[in-house]
């Protein structure tokens, strides 16, 4: 109980000291710029913002520190501890630099199997040579850490993943197609419990008393070395990112199905790690399971949008909705996204041209007749606001001079493209 006490002391430093609070800031700066950008393109696609950029700054942080809190009271109640030469900071590290290139590289899939792999290397090359290098990396409490990582990951990406999507389009089989990107990352404290030989520690310290029902340092030759060292519990920060295209999901649930993949991906390396104190093949096999498991769920994910049924496709019979602003004409009478306009004013619709005309010539209420996911049809009156209904439609046809390449990895070109178009 005193090791978890003093680990989530080591997170609460990792908010409040000013250093710690200094890096908490510059990760809030970057991302409300970013948030910025995304705002700006919900208000060019959609005529307002559906969220507001101190919106999703807060809610990044307040979730990014709850996560860190949860992860660091599941690696203590399991015994995960890292010696002073482990250099197990050199896996944040590298998921934060990520940040700045490819969203892709954030994943620590990939940076743990690197560290994990260049761990046996040296090892090897220790036990043949006699001499002691400079990094001794525990790979079963690495491949353990890890795992617990994409627990919480998987648990952010349900719970607030799909905040802050931005509508998007692409054809597919000559029709117009809806569907959301997503783009989230996450700075989460984590107290990673070093083992000190002496007490050169500059954090909070405790002596241990380890307990027989630590699951990960529980051999005798390990409890032999924690009986004379000296145990800190080191706050370092990670970085958690998600991005992804749905068009075949309703963005919720993609956000669901995503996180609960990763979320199992997470207990999935914790077992892996078992293996790994075995032998030397079970460092391998755990190292490879690492990156390999995560293209194959992410390949998966892939393939499922290719194969499944857009949910957002405009034809003959109507218009479709993909979004609807909060707090618009549209939204306080009850439409919703999915729904299909059929009718307005009496009419039958031929593009969605007649809806922005009807909005835009009238000052009194619309009659507007749709037809839901349940097939149900349901007409409702809407008294147009500032000549807006606060609907995005998915066209049945876009002018070739209008279409522009949307870039995942640079919002900015988005923007400046949007622009353009006015």
């Amino acid at each position: 109980m005193d090791l978890i006490i003093n680990s989530l002391k080591s997170v609460s430093i990792a908010i409040i000291e000013p250093m710690h609070l200094l890096m908490l800031f510059i990760f809030g700066i970057i991302f409300y710029f970013k948030n910025i950008r995304i705002v700006s393109i919900q208000k060019m696609t959609l005529g307002e913002g559906v969220n507001t950029p101190l919106e999703l700054t807060l809610s990044q942080i307040v979730f990014g520190i709850l996560a860190g809190a949860v992860g660091t009271v599941i690696l203590t109640v399991l015994g995960v501890s890292f010696n002073e030469t482990s250099g197990i900071e050199f896996i944040f590290m590298i998921s934060i630099l990520c940040l700045f290139y490819k969203k892709k590289y954030i994943s620590y899939a990939y940076s743990a199997a690197i560290l994990g792999m260049i761990g046996i290397i040296l090892k090897v090359a220790s036990n043949i040579t006699g001499i002691r290098l400079l990094m001794d990396i525990n790979v079963v409490s690495l491949i353990t850490l890890v795992g617990v990582i994409y627990i919480l990951e998987g648990i952010l990406i349900m719970f607030d993943g799909s905040r802050g999507a931005i509508p998007v389009f692409t054809k597919k089989e000559d029709k117009i197609v809806g569907g959301f990107s997503f783009s989230r990352y996450w700075p989460v404290p984590i107290a990673i419990l070093m083992i000190f030989s002496n007490s050169a520690s500059t954090t909070d310290s405790v002596y241990l008393n380890v307990s027989s029902w630590w699951p990960i340092v529980n051999r005798s030759e390990t409890l032999a070395i924690l009986a004379t060292t000296m145990i800190a519990a080191i706050p370092l920060y990670g970085m958690m990112g998600y991005g992804n295209v749905t068009f075949t999901q309703e963005k919720k649930v993609k956000a669901l199905r995503c996180g609960g993949a990763i979320l199992v991906y997470g207990v999935s390396i914790m077992l892996i790690a078992q293996l790994a104190g075995i032998n030397i093949l079970g460092e391998i096999f755990a190292i490879i399971y690492l990156p390999l498991a995560y293209e194959l769920i992410m390949r998966y994910e892939t393939n499922v949008e290719k194969k499944g049924e857009c949910l957002y496709v405009s034809d003959d019979e109507g218009i479709m909705v993909l979004e609807v602003t909060p707090n618009s004409p549209a939204y306080e009478v009850g439409i919703k996204r999915g729904d299909k306009i059929i009718e307005i004013n009496g009419q039958n619709i031929q593009s969605e041209v007649d809806i922005f005309k009807a909005a835009k010539d009238t000052i009194f209420n619309i009659p507007i007749k749709i037809k839901n996911n349940s097939g149900q049809v349901l007409e409702y009156i809407v008294q147009p606001r500032n000549k807006r209904l606060g609907l995005l439609l998915v066209p049945k046809m876009v002018k070739k001079e209008d279409i522009f390449e949307i870039k995942p990895d640079d919002l900015k070109n988005i923007i400046d493209e949007l622009k353009n178009k006015k």
